[in-house]
């Protein structure tokens, strides 16, 4: 199956690749060896994605300290 490019750098998905994925309206696009890859993205809430963090993070042992030093060092 062919997606077409339009004038705007947008591709349009046939529908029988667009029909596999109900409910689905972002895609996570990455390349590959030379190859465009879709993944199907689920946005959730932020208050349910910020709790989840917070667990994973202390499940990590992460601090505030840590995030702190990451976000200096990012800036940099």
């Amino acid at each position: 199956m062919l997606a077409k490019k339009t004038s705007k750098n947008q591709l349009t998905l046939p529908k029988e690749v667009a029909g596999q994925f109900p409910g689905i309206d972002l895609f996570d696009a990455a390349v590959e060896n030379n190859r465009i890859i879709l993944t199907p993205v689920q946005v959730t809430p932020l208050s349910v994605s910020l709790e989840s963090i917070r667990k994973k993070m202390q499940l990590l042992g992460l601090t505030e300290d840590d995030v702190n030093g990451a976000v200096a060092w990012a800036r940099k």
